[in-house]
């Protein structure tokens, strides 16, 4: 007896914790960020893919605006919004081996589930038009929604920084060719030659 209520016990505990896994991959598929973030983070690592994800990551942020912002209860991309896609799908397209990932945010004004969604529609305006110019859909690997949950500024008043989508180096397209020879370090070095050839000034000519 002592046995057998031991195995029910532990049977018993199995199925929260499935079921809890379950509903973290379910929100993953609806857009929420969740536990799919944390096997991604986990296969860039056993793949030796991660340092290099935060070194492109860090030249991406350093390099084009990674955020844009909208108007209250909005989804539609402004000019400067655009310009700033802009810049961010020629810098995408220059590295063809990396996926992205584009988050969508709202203020706090609304209830949580309308923000999700409002989030969500930022996020697709933002993906679509980095579509419309040249970038591959399958290389954009994740569209989430935080809706009002990541605030920048914590106030219950409209607040245009809030209202953002945030786009991100993710990973790496796995069927790439550079990436399937394991050719991580040419991604983030490659133009650096090139960026750092000193050119002779005319004195010296």
């Amino acid at each position: 007896m002592p046995i057998t209520r031991r195995f029910m016990l532990v049977g018993l505990g199995v199925a929260p914790i499935a079921a809890c896994d379950t509903e973290r991959s379910l929100d993953r598929l609806d857009g929420r960020a969740g536990f799919g973030d944390a096997s991604e983070h986990n296969r860039l690592v056993h793949t030796g893919q991660r340092h290099y994800v935060i070194r492109l990551g860090e030249r991406f942020a350093a390099e084009v605006p990674t955020t844009i912002n909208f108007a209250f209860d909005s989804a539609r991309l402004d000019g400067e919004a655009r310009a700033i896609l802009d810049r961010q799908a020629a810098w995408i397209r220059r590295f063809p081996e990396a996926t992205f990932r584009v988050y969508g945010h709202t203020d706090l004004v609304g209830s949580p589930r309308y923000n999700y969604q409002l989030g969500m529609r930022r996020a697709r305006a933002a993906v679509n038009y980095l579509i419309s110019r040249g970038v591959n859909r399958s290389r954009l690997s994740a569209v989430v929604s935080h809706g009002e949950t990541q605030p920048l500024i914590h106030t219950r008043d409209r607040e245009r920084q809030n209202r953002r989508t945030v786009t991100e180096v993710s990973g790496f397209y796995q069927r790439h060719p550079t990436v399937m020879n394991g050719q991580y370090a040419e991604v983030i070095y490659r133009e650096f030659v090139e960026s750092a050839t000193w050119e002779r000034p005319a004195t010296y000519r």
